[in-house]
């Protein structure tokens, strides 16, 4: 599974990418795998919503109902598996113009990987202090990137200065997703998708 190299990824990102190279995970590892990231920050929020409520600033603490925040736990689950995916399909295809090929399951192996500090940093929403979630999303996005440019290279087999263009460009890529899925949301609550609270 690929939770056995999160603590190397943190701590010597380089050799722990050269085990994963070395050791690759089969395609249905890698899909359970992220099926279990993206679980921790659905949870986390589901929890907080449902359960403990937030409370923002002086006003009273805000729940949504148990159906409305259960859906959008699920819709977060799919929202991060479709973007994990889309990335990686972009990851496969810019390959060839960086002077490397690879398979899906080795897309999809390097985007999870990438990706996963960024969920696990979602076990903050447990806690329902919006600046304590901001500077937990902060440094996943740190490692994340550090993880991207660290791993490029070595997973496809290129230079570190091709390595750094094709790291660069696929940063780009998430960003557009990442602004892309914020404005799918917004469409998704006008057309009544959005959250209940109660009161």
């Amino acid at each position: 599974m690929l939770v056995k190299h999160l603590w190397g990824l943190y701590v010597q990102p380089k050799d722990e990418w050269i085990d994963i190279d070395t050791h690759h995970e089969s395609l249905l590892s890698v899909v359970v795998s992220l099926f279990f990231f993206a679980l921790i920050p659905a949870t986390s929020a589901w929890y907080t919503a449902s359960v403990t409520g937030w409370k923002l600033g002086f006003g009273d603490t805000t729940y949504l109902s148990s159906s409305s925040a259960g859906i959008m736990a699920v819709g977060m689950v799919i929202v991060s598996i479709a973007i994990v995916a889309t990335f990686s399909l972009f990851v496969q295809w810019m390959a060839g113009n960086f002077g490397s090929s690879s398979s899906f399951t080795q897309a999809l192996e390097l985007t999870t990987y990438t990706a996963a500090p960024i969920f696990i940093t979602g076990i903050a929403a447990l806690i329902p202090v919006a600046w304590v979630i901001m500077l937990a999303l902060l440094v996943g996005v740190a490692f994340s990137v550090r993880a991207l440019y660290t791993g490029v290279p070595i997973i496809m087999h290129i230079t570190e200065e091709r390595g750094f263009i094709y790291a660069s460009s696929l940063l780009t890529v998430g960003l557009v997703l990442f602004v892309a899925s914020m404005g799918i949301t917004v469409v998704m609550w006008s057309f009544g998708f959005g959250p209940q609270f109660i009161i």
